[in-house]
């Protein structure tokens, strides 16, 4: 089964390696237009039908025409054509964006090749399956490497922001998808629920505070790390370290 793909990229060295490091693959890649810009690849794309191409992978920033509208773009003319992003940009804003627009996975510069097949192989899996009826569309997901990303991008937040009231839609909000959605997924990916996450994060951070800053007071402690009462700080670190932080700090600080 061969994959048609079309590559639109202002910087040829790109198109030209990722042609390369596709054609390497066990998969049959055939290159159906190679752009350096969005307004010629849409020239291209607004011509064809789903039945002769099979993913469209886009830079973002480009000149004429950018990624952004240029899916907007092939979206509007092919609803269901698999669209990934290909940036050198790692900001996690831009992947947040694409995937608004339902992009199917995002790549960063330089192509990781473990990424790129199975992207590839999502598309053919996806060809192999029968298409659904219009009433049982489903809303496009990222595929494993962008599911990867997004939940790294959960963790790095949770990381960051744990001293502040945790609150799922705002955990959402922050990367662009549905809340009930990213909990399926980090426990998919993590066995472990956002909530669970996040307090080994706050009880971790709590016990380093207990032996490196002894004058803090427990109830401090407790708000530093997310907790308003302290009390419920108290059984919940008991509950997970066997003791009270009390005695944690008594049995472990030198």
């Amino acid at each position: 089964m061969v994959i048609r793909i079309m590559i639109a990229d202002d910087e040829e060295v790109i198109r030209r390696g990722l042609e390369k490091i596709a054609s390497r693959m066990d998969v049959e890649v055939r290159v159906i237009g190679s752009y350096g810009n969005g307004l010629e690849a849409w020239n291209h794309l607004r011509e064809l039908s789903l039945e002769e191409i099979d993913l469209l992978i886009t830079d973002i920033k480009m000149p004429r025409m950018d990624g952004f509208k240029l899916i907007e773009e092939a979206r509007a003319h092919l609803k269901q054509l698999p669209i990934a992003v290909l940036s050198g940009f790692s900001e996690f804003d831009y992947a947040r964006k694409a995937m608004r627009f339902g992009v199917l996975d995002y790549l960063l510069k330089p192509i990781d090749k473990a990424q790129l097949y199975d992207l590839l192989k999502s598309v053919e899996a996806t060809r192999q399956t029968p298409a659904a009826a219009p009433s049982d569309e489903v809303p496009h997901q990222p595929s494993e490497g962008g599911e990867h990303y997004v939940v790294e991008q959960m963790k790095s937040i949770l990381e960051q922001d744990y001293g502040l009231n945790f609150e799922l839609e705002r955990l959402a909000e922050a990367v662009g998808m549905n809340a009930s959605y990213i909990s399926r997924l980090f426990k998919h990916k993590t066995g472990q629920t956002i909530t669970d996450y996040l307090i080994g994060i706050r009880i971790a951070e709590a016990k380093k505070m207990l032996l490196h800053h002894p004058d803090l007071k427990n109830y401090e402690i407790a708000d530093k790390v997310g907790y308003t009462d302290p009390v419920y700080f108290n059984k919940l670190f008991k509950k997970m370290c066997g003791m009270t932080p009390k005695e944690y700090k008594s049995r472990y600080r030198s």
